[in-house]
C-alpha cells in the first residue's frame, strides 16, 4: 500500500506521457484505474481525475470542479510539459484556440482561386474543401481518446505513431508537422514586420518627422514582443491570448471585405479568364495551384489533439463532447469568414486581384487613398496582433518537444530560467531564418503541398487504422476515397509547386527582406 499510494496523484489532471514526438514510441496516454474491477463487455473507456488545486475563481471560465475523485497513476513528465501540464480546458478555451489557429492570411488569398475557377467551381470547391476538413478534424476529436486500449493521445505524432508504427510515422508525419508549427511561425514573422511597417506609415502619413525602421528592425520587434508573450508556461494559460487573436482575426477579415464591397467593384473588372491567354499545359497548372490556394485556406489540424489534451475526460464526461462543441462553434465563425472573403472579394476586385496579398494587398492598392486611415490603421492592427497571437499556440507544440528533451534525460521539470532561454532561442531562430530566407513564400505551394495529408488525407488512414470499420461499408469506402484523393492532391499540388519554380524562378534575396 506505502509506496504504490505514494505514486498516486491527486492534482491537475495530467496523464502519462509516451517518449517525446522525436521519438515516437507508438503509443499515447496510458491511463490504469486505481481500482480493479470485474470484468465486463464494456470497453474501459478513459478517465482523468478533474479536481484541480486550482482555485475555483481563477479556472477556466469557471470551468466545473467534479465531485467524483478518479485517482490515476500518473508520469510526473507529462505535468512537466506544456501541452499536458494544465488539464482544467472546457469548449470555451476549444472554440477560442480553434478559430485563433485556424484563420490566417492565406484566407485573404482564396479570390485567387477564384479567378482561375470561375464563380461556379470556386464557390463549389471551397464548400467542399470545408466540409472534407471539417471531417478529417471530427475523426481527429473522436481518436483523441481510445476506448479499447484506455490511452489518450496529446500530441498529432503519438496518434500517428499509434496508427503506422513509429519508423513510417516519422518517414510520412514528422517533417509535415514541424514545418506547421516552425513554418508557420516564421511566416507570422514576417507578416507581421511588415505589416508593423504598413502600420507605422499610416500612423504617420507625413505628420512626425520619424524615420521608419528597416525591415529587419520591424522583424526584430515583431519577434520581441512575440518571445516576451511566449513565457506563458502551457496552453491553457495562453487561452486569453488566443480569445484576442480569434477576435481579431474575424475583425481584419470582415473589415477588409466590408469595405471592398462598400467600394464598390473595380472599373474593368472580368470574372472569366481567357482561354487563349495560356498554353494547355499553363492553364493545368494554374488549376492545380487554385486547388492548392484552397486546400492551403484550413489549417490547425496539427493542433487540435493538443487542444482536446487539456481537457479533463472521465467515463461519464469524455473531453470529445466540450471539444466538437468548441470546434462547431469556431468553425461556424471560420465558414462567416472565409466564404464572404472569397466571394466578396471576387465580386469585387474579379480578375485584378494581386496574387501576392489577395485581398490585404488590395486594400491597400486599391484603396489605400480613398479609405478612411483610421480604418486601415486598425485593419493593419488587427492583422499584427493576430500573428502575435497565433505565433503562441502554433509555437507550443515546438516548445513543448524541447522541453521534453530535458524531462525525459533528467527525469525532473524544466527550471523557469531554462524555459524562458528556449522559447526565447526558438523565436529568435524563427527571426533568423525570417530575415535569412525572405522568399521562404516562393516555396509555400511545394512545402505546403507535402504537409497537406496532416489536414486532408493522415486522420482518415488512421482512423482505418486504430478503429477498423466494417470492411466495405459506407465508413470504410468514404475513408479509403478520401485519404486516397487526399495524397493524390498532395501529388500533383507538389508538381505545380516545382512547376512554377521552375518557369518562373525564385529571387533568392538572401538576408535582403523586403
Amino acid at each position: 500500500m506505502g509506496k504504490e499510494e505514494g505514486k498516486e496523484i491527486n492534482s491537475n489532471p495530467v496523464t502519462p506521457r509516451p517518449p517525446p514526438l522525436h521519438v515516437g514510441g507508438g503509443g499515447g496516454d496510458q491511463i490504469e484505474p486505481a481500482k480493479k474491477t470485474p470484468r465486463s463487455m464494456t470497453p474501459r473507456i478513459i478517465s482523468t481525475p478533474r479536481i484541480s488545486l486550482t482555485p475555483r475563481f481563477i479556472t477556466p471560465l469557471g470551468s466545473p470542479i467534479r465531485r467524483a475523485l478518479h485517482l490515476t497513476k500518473l508520469d510526473p513528465q507529462d505535468a512537466w510539459l506544456p501541452i499536458t501540464e494544465s488539464r482544467n480546458g472546457n469548449a470555451y478555451y476549444a472554440a477560442f484556440h480553434t478559430l485563433c489557429s485556424g484563420i490566417g492570411i492565406q484566407a485573404l488569398i482564396l479570390p485567387v482561386a477564384f479567378t482561375i475557377l470561375g464563380w461556379t467551381w470556386g464557390i463549389i470547391c471551397l464548400t467542399l474543401a470545408f466540409i472534407w476538413q471539417l471531417y478529417t478534424l471530427y475523426l481527429l476529436v473522436q481518436l483523441h481518446e481510445s476506448h479499447e486500449t484506455g490511452m489518450r493521445y496529446s500530441r498529432y505524432m503519438q496518434l500517428a505513431n499509434a496508427a503506422f508504427g513509429e519508423r513510417m510515422a516519422k518517414l510520412v508525419a514528422l517533417f509535415p508537422i514541424m514545418y506547421l508549427s516552425g513554418g508557420t511561425c516564421v511566416a507570422l514573422i514576417i507578416i507581421g514586420g511588415s505589416t508593423s511597417n504598413i502600420f507605422f506609415k499610416i500612423l504617420c502619413a507625413g505628420t512626425c518627422g520619424a524615420h521608419s525602421l528597416t525591415m529587419v528592425e520591424w522583424y526584430l520587434v515583431f519577434t520581441s514582443a512575440a518571445v516576451l508573450l511566449s513565457q506563458l508556461p502551457n496552453l491553457n494559460s495562453i487561452a486569453g491570448v488566443s480569445l484576442i487573436g480569434a477576435i481579431t482575426a474575424v475583425g481584419y477579415c470582415t473589415l477588409i471585405w466590408v469595405i471592398s464591397v462598400a467600394k464598390g467593384r473595380m472599373p474593368g473588372v472580368s470574372y472569366n479568364p481567357d482561354p487563349n491567354a495560356h498554353s494547355e499545359s499553363v492553364r493545368v497548372f494554374d488549376l492545380l495551384n487554385a486547388l492548392g490556394i484552397i486546400s492551403f485556406a484550413f489549417r490547425g489540424h496539427n493542433l487540435i489533439l493538443e487542444i482536446q489534451a487539456t481537457m479533463p475526460s472521465d467515463e461519464k464526461h469524455p473531453s470529445r463532447v466540450p471539444m466538437w462543441r468548441g470546434v462547431k462553434v469556431s468553425y461556424l465563425m471560420i465558414a462567416a469568414c472565409l466564404f464572404p472573403l472569397a466571394i466578396a472579394g471576387f465580386w469585387t476586385y474579379g480578375d485584378k486581384i494581386p496574387e501576392n496579398g489577395g485581398m490585404l494587398t488590395a486594400l491597400y492598392m486599391y484603396h489605400g487613398r480613398d479609405t478612411a486611415q483610421s480604418l486601415l490603421g486598425l485593419t493593419s492592427l488587427f492583422v499584427i496582433i493576430n500573428a502575435v497571437s497565433s505565433f503562441q499556440i502554433y509555437g507550443m507544440p515546438m516548445f513543448d518537444d524541447m522541453e521534453s528533451q530535458f524531462t525525459v534525460r533528467m527525469k525532473r521539470p524544466l527550471p523557469w530560467w531554462l524555459r524562458a532561454i528556449l522559447r526565447a532561442m526558438f523565436g529568435y531562430g524563427c527571426f533568423f531564418v525570417a530575415v535569412a530566407i525572405p522568399f521562404l513564400g516562393s516555396l509555400a505551394g511545394l512545402i505546403g503541398g507535402i504537409a497537406l495529408p496532416v489536414t486532408l488525407a493522415y486522420p482518415c488512414f488512421m482512423w482505418l487504422k486504430i478503429r477498423k470499420p466494417r470492411p466495405y461499408g459506407p465508413t470504410w469506402w468514404l475513408n479509403w476515397f478520401l485519404g486516397v484523393l487526399g495524397m493524390a492532391l498532395s501529388g500533383v499540388v507538389i508538381a505545380a509547386g516545382i512547376y512554377v519554380i521552375i518557369e518562373t524562378g525564385i529571387r533568392a534575396s538572401f538576408f535582403k527582406p523586403r
